[in-house]
C-alpha cells in the first residue's frame, strides 16, 4: 500500500501518464506544476482530488487512504448477463465504425448485457477503436455511454459524438467561436480539431471504459 497521498499521486502518474507529469496533468485537467507540487508534498486541493476521481475513475477510498483497489469497480467483478432485464446492453460494434447500426437497424440487438459496478448510469456499452484517447481509453476497450444533449456538454469532459460524416471520442472544449467546438485528444500524437456544432447528430457522455472481459 502506498504510504502517503503524495506516493499515490505519483503512482497515478505512472499508471495513467507513463511517468510523465504533463500527460497526467492534461488528462486530469490541471497544470503540470500542480501535479509536481502534490508529488513533492504540497497538500492536494479538494478540486484536484475530485478531478482525479472523475476523470481517471479512481477509487476515492484508495486515493485518500490507500485502502482497496486503485480503480473504481475493481473491488467487485464485472459480469455478463443474457437476461435482457438484468444489466446494461452491450452492442458488439465499434463506436468509430459501426455504431450507427444500433439506431438505424431494427434488427440490431445487444450481444448481451453487462453489469459493471460504478457504471449504473450507462445506457449502453460498445467497443472503441483507435489510440487518440490513450492512456485513459485504450484501443479494444469497451466504453459506457449515456446519451445527452448539446446543452448538457460540460467543457473538459469526454464525449462520444456522432457528426454528419464521422464519429469520434474526444474531450470537448470551447471553440474559436461560439458555433464550433474543439475536439481534443489525450494522446499528444494526435491533433485537435474543430467542428461546427450544427454538424452534431447525437452526443453521448463517456462514463468510462474498461478492458473487454468476455
Amino acid at each position: 500500500m502506498s504510504e502517503t497521498i503524495h506516493d499515490r499521486i505519483k503512482e497515478l502518474v505512472t499508471h495513467f501518464g507513463d511517468g510523465a507529469n504533463t500527460v497526467f496533468a492534461n488528462l486530469v485537467g490541471v497544470s503540470e506544476g500542480n501535479v509536481r507540487g502534490y508529488i513533492k508534498g504540497v497538500v492536494p486541493k479538494q478540486d484536484f482530488l475530485e478531478k482525479v476521481v472523475r476523470n481517471c475513475e479512481v477509487n476515492p477510498r484508495w486515493l485518500l487512504t490507500g485502502e482497496g483497489s486503485m480503480l473504481k469497480g475493481n473491488d467487485l467483478p464485472a459480469k455478463v448477463s443474457y437476461d435482457p432485464a438484468v444489466g446494461t446492453p452491450y452492442y458488439d460494434v465499434d463506436f468509430i465504425g459501426g455504431f450507427s447500426e444500433i439506431f438505424n437497424s431494427q434488427t440490431t440487438v445487444p450481444a448481451c448485457n453487462v453489469l459493471v459496478p460504478g457504471f449504473e448510469k450507462a445506457s449502453l456499452w460498445c467497443n472503441v477503436t483507435g489510440h487518440s484517447m490513450e492512456p485513459k481509453i485504450n484501443h479494444g476497450d469497451i466504453i459506457a455511454l449515456h446519451e445527452c444533449t448539446i446543452n448538457d456538454i460540460q467543457y473538459g469532459e469526454i464525449y462520444a459524438v456522432v457528426l454528419d460524416t464521422i464519429r469520434t471520442i474526444k474531450i470537448l472544449r470551447c471553440g474559436s467561436c461560439s458555433d464550433v467546438l474543439r475536439y481534443v485528444p489525450i494522446n499528444q500524437d494526435f491533433d485537435e480539431q474543430e467542428f461546427p456544432i450544427s454538424r452534431i447528430i447525437r452526443v453521448f457522455e463517456v462514463l468510462g471504459s474498461i478492458a473487454r472481459f468476455f
